[in-house]
């Protein structure tokens, strides 16, 4: 029986390998998904997502999540809330609820404590040294404050056809408190459909957003695109037309996998990396190139995944 799970980013890599344990052994779609965004949450070294996540502007980690259900369309998703664990788990949660399914700031969390949900301190020493660094570089250097916004997105399929989507990310590093980019937004940062297929995105939310890319794809799917077909023209079209009126467009990465288990990812950007695992190959990383005519991948060689993991756990020094 086909099953599969596809996520952005070489940080998924561990936690879709375990999601494809469960897979395999005929587990749920759900259990499976939550299970492997737990995994990349809890990584101190991971610092778009969950612990060890870069703070907003005041130092603050603010933390956005949501879950989709692709048999039943139910959607739960957190924005901007702070100092619980796990947020993945709290949307999920959310998402069995008939109403009051997106919940963001104080509201997000009263929920969560009241439902038991792990509190964390999620501001780590490592990321203050980032938050440090960062304001001593804006005194002299004419940079951009904004960057790590490495969502964490992934789309799964088990073996009874039933699908699921779900994001994490502490969002764009210095960004203003209280923002929330696509990432928990219905149809621009994920969605699922288990008659279908399913896609999620990563890059400059306020971008993603113009153009709800990740309902484009599935719906593009649903008109007869494989995953491939369709991402490329969703990323394409989106890339192009926000060139076309506004002189640039932010970074766009998508990864889609429809309900026999094919799969397709687009980039406009170069260095955008993705995991995938399904029946037919284990838990795989895979590196992208960006082309004019669209997006190339080629498997991560033992050198690069190396140096992904030397960096990311490289001891810092403060500037200052």
């Amino acid at each position: 029986m086909m099953w599969g799970i596809i996520a952005t980013w070489t940080m998924a890599y561990d936690g879709i390998k375990e999601a494809g344990e469960i897979l395999q052994a005929a587990g749920n779609a759900k259990d499976a998904l939550e299970k492997a965004i737990i995994d990349v949450e809890n990584g101190p070294y991971y610092k778009s997502v969950g612990y060890g996540g870069l703070p907003n502007k005041e130092m603050i980690v603010e933390l956005d999540a949501a879950f989709m259900d692709g048999d039943t369309f139910d959607v739960g998703a957190v924005g901007a809330i702070q100092d619980f664990a796990n947020p993945i788990s709290i949307a999920r949660a959310l998402s069995t609820k008939k109403v009051n399914n997106i919940l963001v700031g104080e509201g997000a969390a009263k929920y969560a404590a009241q439902h038991g949900f792990e509190r964390k301190t999620m501001l780590t020493e490592r990321a203050k040294i980032h938050y440090d660094n960062k304001i001593e570089q804006l005194k002299t250097e004419d940079i951009k404050p904004y960057d790590g916004h490495d969502t964490v997105g992934m789309v799964c399929l088990d073996q009874g056809n039933s699908m699921a989507a779900g994001t994490s990310t502490s969002g764009l590093f210095m960004k203003e408190p209280g923002r929330v980019g696509d990432s928990p937004i219905c149809g621009s940062g994920f969605y699922v459909d288990s008659k279908v297929g399913g896609a999620t995105a990563t890059g400059l939310g306020e971008d993603l957003m113009k153009g709800c890319i990740s309902y484009e794809i599935v719906s593009l799917m649903k008109r007869g695109m494989s995953p491939q077909e369709a991402v490329d023209k969703a990323v394409g079209d989106l890339n192009r037309e926000l060139i076309s009126r506004r002189s640039q467009a932010g970074d766009i990465s998508v990864v889609a996998m429809n309900n026999q288990g094919q799969w397709g990812v687009a980039t406009n950007i170069e260095g955008f990396s993705f995991a995938v695992a399904t029946a037919d190959q284990p838990a795989t990383v895979y590196v992208c190139e960006n082309h004019e005519d669209g997006t190339t991948y080629a498997e991560a060689t033992e050198a690069w995944l190396n140096n992904y993991y030397t960096t990311r756990k490289a001891p810092l020094k403060r500037l200052k």
